[in-house]
């Protein structure tokens, strides 16, 4: 594999292309949605950037298998075969994409060896793009502006800034809030809660509840090169593409890695 540096402004520009051909749908009236085979929402805008980043992709000088949320039919015989491959998400947050309330993003990552090499997300209606490639960074780039490098928080003993899902709450999450003692809650929509652990803003996202792959790739990325980590709740590192299934097991997103989070679940 070549290093991923070479590609990364490469996958900025395809993620921003597609960042906004949803916003193309989210700027007009086309909010038809229809629910897939596991009942999750499926609108024009998810498919508009699903075909945008394939093409581009496609025209990349070195070429990588893909296994985006909208072709993820591809069986386990096959997967187990790649090296590297691309792992997408066009529209994460489809849910905070139809309530309007642009916590939605786009999610590109390269996989190597079942750990992601390269995270490219972009939030389309802040025009806001967290990127890292290994052994490179991870930063955060506004509009025109410069990018930011980024790094996670170290953990203050007496209390702890915690990320939430805005869609997904459950009982699940109860009894590790009642072990962590005093803390703040942010809610967030999709990859950006792992986003607030990678610049420092929030202590950890435990995420309690069904993901899948795609869901996390490209956050991994960023939160590894910003000082965190994404663990399984037994304290192993995510990986990706090991099982049949896509589904992700429940993971906490840390950014002081030295301290014992496990303790709390």
């Amino acid at each position: 594999m070549n290093d991923p540096k070479e590609i990364l402004d490469e996958i900025v520009a395809l993620a921003i292309l597609a960042g906004h051909k949803i916003m193309e749908v989210y700027d007009s009236d086309e909010f038809n949605v229809t629910q897939k085979s596991d009942n999750t929402p499926l609108t024009k805008a998810d498919l508009a950037a699903h075909n945008t980043i394939i093409e581009g992709l496609s025209n990349l000088s070195t070429q990588y298998p893909i296994l985006s949320e909208e072709s993820a039919k591809i069986p386990f015989a096959e997967r187990s075969n790649w090296h590297t491959y691309w792992l997408v998400d066009p529209l994460d947050g489809t849910r905070e994409f139809i309530k309007r309330n642009g916590e939605f993003t786009v999610n590109i990552a390269l996989i190597s060896d079942h750990r992601p090499v390269l995270g490219v997300i972009y939030t389309p209606v802040k025009d806001t793009c967290y990127f890292a490639c290994k052994s490179h960074g991870a930063y955060k780039q506004v509009g025109d502006t410069s990018p930011v490098r980024l790094h996670t928080k170290k953990k203050q003993a007496s209390y702890t800034i915690i990320a939430g899902s805005r869609s997904h709450q459950g009982d699940s999450l109860k009894p590790f809030l009642a072990n962590i003692g005093e803390h703040e809650i942010f809610a967030m929509g999709s990859s950006l809660k792992s986003c607030l652990v990678a610049e420092g803003e929030v202590d950890i996202y435990p995420r309690l509840g069904p993901t899948s792959e795609w869901d996390t790739g490209a956050a991994h990325s960023i939160v590894e090169e910003a000082g965190g980590v994404i663990i399984e709740t037994n304290g192993q590192t995510l990986l990706y593409n090991t099982k049949d299934s896509l589904l992700n097991p429940d993971f906490l997103v840390v950014g002081d890695p030295s301290y014992d989070w496990i303790q709390y679940l």
